[in-house]
């Protein structure tokens, strides 16, 4: 009993703090806040779709729980707005290799190094499944009909939009959310940054611009954000449409 006293104390203090930092510096794209004040352990998250991305527009709702042991053990990423992509399941959970036990399991195709440890935390989180959002994992997908519809689109360079069309639906049937919550949804980049007194790191930036749209007009927006803006100038290099 002693034992999962001390774990509470812990974990609670480490949310507390992140939860802090959170508030002080936010993330790009993420509103975080408590279900219950009187719990630590739910998080409720809003997540923007990025501008300049499928997903623009968007205004995605999850909920992050967090076990009496974390950060030693990682918490679960479930969305609660319907979701078609490779690496969320029906049900919402998300299926990423950040948020597995760091045990040895040579049939998952992951590395120990690739799965959660304590020097992980709710930013890093955040960061992985917006990366992930644009950039799926077709190896292990949790949705594989998701999964093939996305290889489709990928490598018929944008001909095949079957899997374009159903994302900009959700994102479509997400505006009655915002309006209900009352939430602005940002959409343009000067919008979506987030000002802190950090510089933005390098996790994952890289990834938010997806390659449809035409360089030259991602070029445009660059030279009218670039010192402010909080994504990265070199594009990721996905296929293009």
């Amino acid at each position: 009993m002693a034992q999962h006293g001390h774990h509470v104390a812990s974990s609670q203090k480490a949310l507390m703090l992140e939860m802090k930092s959170l508030q002080d510096e936010p993330v790009e794209g993420f509103k975080i806040t408590l279900v219950d004040e009187s719990d630590m352990y739910n998080w409720e998250v809003a997540i923007f779709g990025p501008p300049n991305t499928h997903y623009e527009g968007g205004y995605f709702k999850a909920r992050i729980k967090f076990p009496v042991d974390y950060p030693y053990s990682p918490p679960a990423f479930r969305f609660l707005t319907k979701m078609w992509h490779p690496n969320i399941y029906e049900n919402g959970d998300v299926c990423i290799s950040i948020l597995h036990p760091p045990v040895d399991d040579p049939q998952s195709g992951e590395l120990p190094s690739e799965r959660w440890n304590p020097t992980q935390n709710v930013r890093t989180i955040l960061l992985s499944v917006i990366s992930l959002l644009n950039e799926p994992n077709t190896f292990s997908p949790a949705n594989v009909d998701a999964s093939v519809m996305y290889r489709r689109w990928r490598e018929s360079k944008g001909k095949d939009r079957e899997y374009i069309e159903i994302i900009r639906k959700q994102v479509m049937a997400t505006k009655a959310d915002a309006e209900r919550d009352g939430v602005k949804v940002p959409i343009t980049l000067d919008e979506y940054c987030v000002r802190t007194q950090v510089p933005p790191t390098d996790d994952g930036s890289n990834l938010l611009y997806d390659d449809y749209y035409d360089d030259e007009e991602l070029d445009e927006d660059d030279d009218d954000d670039d010192e402010d803006c909080c994504y990265d100038e070199d594009d990721s290099g996905t296929e293009d449409s």
